[in-house]
């Protein structure tokens, strides 16, 4: 459906969503995607990106989902995403869970945003099989791809990092980020130009995350160099395996 979205930033957005989709194969004929909405302005820009006409993409059907944490005790967010998704005429699939007080209760304090991630991602595979999508679209960006092989590095002693097309479950499934060109601040501007409902994130430790301080840290080296996400983003794609220490004997 073609909702009037004809602005220079939307062009631009779609052009480069339909290069990284074409560029790792992300979408081929008759895919069923299942959306990830969170309620975040990342998802409702890749929902309403996806939900638009496609030059060079070919056909596919999808639904759009959302697992509440259980952080809102009102769920005036949860509430603001029904509204629009029922205006909006998509087809959705919204759970309230308690995902987010687990993670976050004292059976789980030392690592709150690994259990939390991986209870909301086993029941977004669960809704997956159960509604025959082949293919789940989550709405990290260029910036999250960065963000996330420092953290990997930093935290996880590994070098590695978010796939644009990542194969699941012996290739029955794969995860694909459309978003994977484009720059957090682009994919901002676009919810503020298309006034997404703004919902807030009640997760306690989404001031405190590990991801929050890599992007804090990243934006104080960008003060002395602007290029400093550009070479990272960069680098991933020139390595030098001969120039890196060799794997360690068992």
């Amino acid at each position: 459906m073609n909702k009037g979205k004809n602005t220079k930033l939307f062009l631009h957005l779609k052009k480069w969503l339909e290069k990284a989709v074409l560029d790792y194969k992300m979408i081929e004929e008759g895919d069923r995607l299942l959306i990830g909405v969170s309620g975040g302005a990342d998802s409702f820009a890749l929902l309403d990106l996806l939900d638009s006409p496609m030059v060079f993409v070919p056909r596919f059907s999808f639904i759009a989902v959302n697992i509440d944490m259980g952080f809102d005790p009102d769920y005036v967010a949860y509430s603001q995403l029904e509204k629009y998704l029922q205006e909006n005429n998509y087809h959705y699939i919204m759970e309230k869970t308690d995902i987010g007080l687990l993670a976050h209760s004292d059976y789980n304090k030392k690592n709150p945003c690994f259990l939390c991630s991986r209870l909301r991602r086993k029941r977004i595979f669960e809704i997956a099989d159960a509604e025959g999508c082949n293919k789940i679209a989550f709405a990290h960006h260029r910036d999250d791809i960065i963000e996330t092989l420092l953290i990997n590095m930093f935290y996880g002693r590994e070098i590695s990092t978010m796939m644009p097309n990542q194969s699941i479950f012996d290739g029955k499934l794969h995860i694909i980020r459309p978003l994977a060109y484009l720059k957090e601040e682009l994919v901002k501007k676009y919810n503020r130009e298309r006034q997404f409902p703004a919902a807030k994130n009640c997760c306690p430790t989404s001031l405190t995350s590990k991801r929050v301080y890599v992007k804090n840290l990243l934006n104080d080296l960008e003060r002395d160099n602007k290029e400093i996400r550009e070479n990272i983003y960069k680098a991933m794609s020139h390595v030098k395996p001969d120039y890196l220490l060799p794997p360690k004997k068992k």
